[in-house]
């Protein structure tokens, strides 16, 4: 049977164009066996204005999570198939750092105890109060909002670094590690003048108006790593 993505507002959703019923806060993940929780989380989920993703199975969800999406995951600890644990193992081994909640019966405790030390969020126990739950989801997305803005700052650094020649990024390996155009000249063999227009062409290619914000460009970067 091929993955399949439940929804329990399906046929609302198909009914209306109104593209202000999406919501804004994030996406949470919901993966669970049983249709009569994953209904119940959507309802309350949604009723919070987030947006709710479904999934039967561990094994669907795999199939459909977006790593680029601002979101965490809501999961069932035992399920047939693929149990919780077994689905935080797959998304350490691809080194996804979605935050991850829990639910679990009161057998399972130990078992929640053993996902915390691999890093998961918490966990739950049924039945649960509805606000526990919606205060454990507001902190895992604003984990995941904080990371994927790092993560977006990251690459925006990284962006501007690759446009810049072998020379240049030498060149500014040493400006970071705090050497002199005269030592850089020395370095590279290279005149002062060249030196200074190299500086020049890396200030204008990383948009820096002062030497303080290229070394935060390329600090933060992870540029002076490479010095």
């Amino acid at each position: 049977m091929p993955p399949r993505e439940t929804t329990a507002r399906q046929r609302h959703l198909r009914s209306t164009e109104d593209m202000s019923l999406i919501p804004k806060k994030g996406t949470v993940y919901v993966v669970d066996d049983d249709e009569a929780v994953r209904d119940s989380l959507q309802w309350l989920l949604e009723g919070k204005d987030y947006r709710v993703k479904c999934f039967d199975s561990a094994e669907a969800f795999l199939s459909r999570f977006d790593p680029r999406e601002v979101a965490c995951l809501v999961a069932d600890i035992r399920m047939d198939g693929m149990s919780g644990l077994e689905l935080q193992d797959r998304l350490l081994e691809r080194k996804s750092p979605l935050p991850i909640v829990f639910i679990t019966g009161h057998g399972d405790v130990p078992m929640a105890v053993t996902t915390m030390k691999k890093g998961a969020e918490d966990f739950i126990e049924k039945p649960f109060k509805e606000d526990e739950l919606v205060a454990l989801v507001e902190r895992m997305l604003e984990r995941a909002r904080a990371a994927f803005s790092t993560h977006q700052e990251q690459a925006s650094r990284e962006a501007l670094l690759s446009r810049l020649t072998t020379r240049e990024a030498q060149v500014l390996e040493r400006i970071v590690a705090g050497r002199l155009n005269k030592q850089i000249a020395d370095d590279l063999g290279i005149s002062i003048k060249t030196v200074e227009a190299h500086r020049a062409n890396i200030m204008e290619k990383l948009n820096a108006n002062t030497v303080a914000d290229l070394l935060k460009i390329a600090l933060g970067a992870g540029q002076a790593a490479k010095a």
